[in-house]
C-alpha cells in the first residue's frame, strides 16, 4: 500500500510540475502571440477545433484506454492497437483533406481551405505516439511524460511566435499544432523501448471491441459537447467573435486541464491497480475527490477573480469582450476536472458504458440550451453552458459513484468544504483590494491575498489533504 501511495504521489507530483510549467509557458506563449495577432486570426483556426478533436477521437477509437484497461498488455495488444491507429488516421486525413472546401463554405471563409489541410495533419502525426504514451502511462513514466510535454509546447511555441511576428497571422496557429504533435510524438520514442513491428494481427482489436467503441462514442460526445459552441459561433456571429470565446476559452481550459490532465495519467492505472479490493478502491477515490477540490476551486475560482487584470494586463485592451467570458467560463472550468476522476474510475471498473450515457445526456442538454437561447447572445449562452458543466459534476456522481459505494454525504464532505473555502477566499479578496486602480498592484495584490488566505483557512481547521500534501513534497525522496 505504502508503494502504491508513493506511486500514486509521484504520479501526482509529476504530473503537476508539468502542469506548472506548461502552465508558465503557455501563459508566455499565449501573451505574445496574443498581442501579435487578432481576434480574427483566433476564430479561423478556432473553428476547426472540433474536427481536429473528433479525428483525434476516431484515429484510437477507444483502444488506448482499452490497453491501460489491460493490467498485463503484450507488445501483439501494443502492435496490433498501433497499426490499427496509422491506418485509421491515414483514412481520416484523406476525408478531411477533400472536404476542405466544403469546411470553408459553411463558415463563409475561403482561407480555411489551405488553413484546415494544414492544421488536420497534427492528427496523424500523432497517431504515430498513441501507443508510446499508452505505454508511458502503464509504466507510470510521468517524469518523462511531463519531459516530452514542456519540450513540446516550447519548441512550437517559439515556431509560433516568430510566424506571427513575421506576419504570418492563423498560419502561425496552425503551425503551431503541427509542430507541438511532431515534437511530442518524437520524444515518446525517444523514452520508450517498444516499437512496432511489421506483424499485423487485429486480433487484440477485436477483442478489445466492445469496450472501446463505448469509449469511441463517448469521446465523441464529450468533444462534441466540448467544442459545440465554437462550431455554432462560427457559424452564427462574426469570426471576431469566435476569436473572442476561443480566447477565453482558452485561458479556462488550460487551467481545468493541467489539474485534469495530472490526474488523468494516475487515476485509471492506480485504481486498476486496487480493483480487486472494494474497500480499497473506495478509500483511494475519495481522497482523489479531496485532491481534486482542494485543488482545482483555488485554482479556478482564482483565475476568475483576477480575469479583468489578466486580460488587459498580458493580452492588452483589444481582448477586453474575452473578460465577461472567461469569467463565467472559469467558474464551470472549476468542476471539469472531476468529470476526469468519474470517467477514469468508471472506465477502470470497466463500466463504459457509464461514461458513454453520461456524455450522451450532457449534449442533448448542451444543444437544447444553445437552440433555446442563441438569439439572446453569446455570454447569455457561455452562462448556460456553465451552469450545465456544474450540474454535470452532480450527475457523474449520481450515476459512477454508485458502483463503488460512494455515498453522496462522503462526496460532499470530500468536496463542499474546498468549494466554500476557495469561494469565501475570493470574495473577501475582491472586496479588501477593489480600492486599488493600477492593474499591475491590483493582480498582484489578489494573487497574494488570495493564496494566503485559503492556505491560512485550510492550516487552521487541519485540512488533512494540506498536511499531507505538505508532509509529502518535505520528506519525499529524491
Amino acid at each position: 500500500m505504502d508503494n502504491l501511495k508513493e506511486k500514486t504521489a509521484r504520479g501526482l507530483l509529476w504530473g503537476g510540475f508539468s502542469g506548472g510549467i506548461t502552465q508558465v509557458l503557455g501563459l508566455v506563449i499565449g501573451i505574445f502571440l496574443a498581442r501579435l495577432l487578432s481576434p480574427g486570426d483566433y476564430g479561423i483556426v478556432g473553428v476547426l477545433a472540433i474536427f481536429t478533436a473528433l479525428a483525434g477521437n476516431l484515429q484510437s477509437s477507444g483502444f488506448s484506454q482499452g490497453l491501460i484497461n489491460i493490467k498485463n498488455p503484450t507488445p501483439n495488444d501494443y502492435n496490433s492497437v498501433f497499426w490499427f491507429n496509422i491506418s485509421m488516421s491515414a483514412v481520416l486525413y484523406a476525408v478531411l483533406f477533400f472536404s476542405a472546401p466544403l469546411l470553408a463554405a459553411f463558415f463563409h471563409q475561403p482561407v480555411l481551405v489551405g488553413v484546415s489541410r494544414l492544421v488536420f495533419l497534427s492528427f496523424f502525426i500523432s497517431s504515430f505516439g498513441i501507443v508510446q504514451n499508452v505505454y508511458m502511462m502503464k509504466n507510470m513514466m510521468q517524469r518523462e511524460m511531463a519531459v516530452c510535454s514542456v519540450l513540446a509546447l516550447a519548441v512550437s511555441g517559439i515556431v509560433g511566435v516568430l510566424l506571427a511576428w513575421q506576419g504570418y497571422a492563423y498560419w502561425s496557429l496552425a503551425w503551431q499544432q503541427v509542430i507541438y504533435c511532431f515534437v511530442m510524438t518524437f520524444s515518446r520514442y525517444y523514452y520508450t523501448d517498444w516499437r512496432p513491428t511489421l506483424h499485423f494481427d487485429m486480433t487484440p482489436v477485436r477483442r478489445m471491441f466492445g469496450f472501446s467503441v463505448k469509449i469511441l462514442l463517448t469521446y465523441v460526445v464529450t468533444t462534441l459537447g466540448q467544442n459545440m459552441l465554437t462550431f455554432f459561433f462560427g457559424r452564427l456571429f462574426p469570426i471576431h467573435v469566435v476569436g473572442n470565446y476561443s480566447q477565453a476559452n482558452k485561458w479556462n481550459t488550460m487551467a481545468h486541464a493541467t489539474i485534469s490532465s495530472a490526474l488523468g495519467q494516475v487515476v485509471q492505472p492506480v485504481m486498476i491497480s486496487v480493483d480487486d479490493e472494494p474497500g480499497r478502491e473506495l478509500r483511494v477515490f475519495r481522497k482523489m475527490l479531496r485532491f481534486t477540490a482542494f485543488v482545482s476551486f483555488p485554482a479556478l475560482f482564482g483565475l476568475a477573480l483576477v480575469s479583468r487584470e489578466f486580460i488587459l494586463l498580458l493580452l492588452g485592451s483589444k481582448w477586453e469582450e474575452t473578460i465577461p467570458l472567461l469569467r463565467v467560463l472559469c467558474v464551470g472550468g472549476a468542476f471539469l476536472p472531476f468529470y476526469m476522476l468519474y470517467q477514469n474510475m468508471a472506465l477502470s471498473i470497466r463500466r463504459s458504458d457509464l461514461y458513454l450515457w453520461c456524455g450522451v445526456s450532457q449534449i442533448v442538454a448542451q444543444l437544447a440550451a444553445i437552440l433555446l437561447l442563441y438569439r439572446q447572445g453569446v455570454f447569455v449562452i457561455v452562462c448556460a453552458y456553465t451552469v450545465l458543466n456544474i450540474l454535470w459534476a452532480v450527475v457523474w456522481q449520481w450515476v459512477a459513484g454508485k458502483p463503488i459505494g460512494l455515498r453522496w454525504r462522503d462526496a460532499l464532505a470530500d468536496t463542499m468544504p474546498f468549494l466554500l473555502v476557495a469561494a469565501a477566499t475570493m470574495t473577501v479578496t475582491w472586496v479588501v483590494t477593489q480600492w486599488l486602480t493600477h492593474l499591475v498592484l491590483l493582480l498582484l495584490a489578489r494573487v497574494v491575498v488570495a493564496a494566503a488566505l485559503y492556505f491560512i483557512v485550510l492550516k487552521c481547521s487541519h485540512a488533512h489533504i494540506l498536511e499531507e500534501s505538505l508532509q509529502y513534497l518535505k520528506h519525499r525522496r529524491p
